[in-house]
């Protein structure tokens, strides 16, 4: 499985396969001396398994992304993969060049969750309405909305501060309001839900 996704990969010009690890612990060695853009984890990797090396990873190299490729359609499995950084959670069977540009994707900074698993936990979401009422975005300001709906297009806190002429601390803030009044626990979640309610 490994050789074959990066002879996947490889067959793009837009992607270097700079290294592969047969464990956990061997994909944190070689972030730290290859310092790839993108780390593509499975879970169930021994000695350290996807979910610990990712948080590894987003601590000690937070200018890596990674991403969860994996057989697990468990919930709990995407949720966990979220709260340690995370930023995407794809499954093994989807189509190659959908896996190609899920890996370009989280390059440029832009979160991926596989379709299936994202609609579940836009379901789940949409049972937790923050504030009682029928639309779940009425708690955001006008703006919060607005970072909202650019956050849901992949932009990066740069470009959304370029598109609406404000600084990007002020960008910032405003997304770091909109995590907490939505409840959500990173930007994953909430790219996906204005997906899902902003369209």
């Amino acid at each position: 499985m490994r050789e074959g996704t990066a002879a996947l990969l490889r067959l793009d010009e837009r992607i270097e396969v700079v290294g592969l690890a047969a464990d956990g612990a061997e994909a944190i060695s070689l972030a730290e001396r290859r310092a790839p853009d993108v780390a593509l984890l499975d879970l169930g990797m021994p000695r350290v398994n996807g979910i610990e090396a990712c948080a590894i990873l987003r601590e000690r190299f937070p200018g890596i992304e990674v991403m969860i490729l994996t057989a697990s359609e468990r919930e709990e499995d995407l949720y966990a993969a979220l709260r340690v950084g995370a930023a995407g959670y794809l499954l093994k069977d989807m189509p190659p060049g959908e896996l190609v540009e899920a890996v370009l994707q989280a390059g440029r900074g832009e979160p991926r969750i596989a379709p299936s698993m994202a609609s579940r936990m836009l379901a789940e979401l949409e049972t937790d309405d923050p504030d009682g009422s029928d639309d779940p975005l009425a708690v955001l300001t006008e703006r919060e909305r607005e970072v909202l709906s650019l956050l849901a297009d992949g932009l990066r806190n740069r470009e959304i501060a370029e598109r609406l002429v404000i600084s990007e601390p002020t960008v910032k803030t405003h997304v770091r309001h909109v995590l907490e009044k939505l409840r959500f626990r990173n930007r994953a979640e909430a790219a996906a839900f204005a997906a899902r309610h902003m369209r």
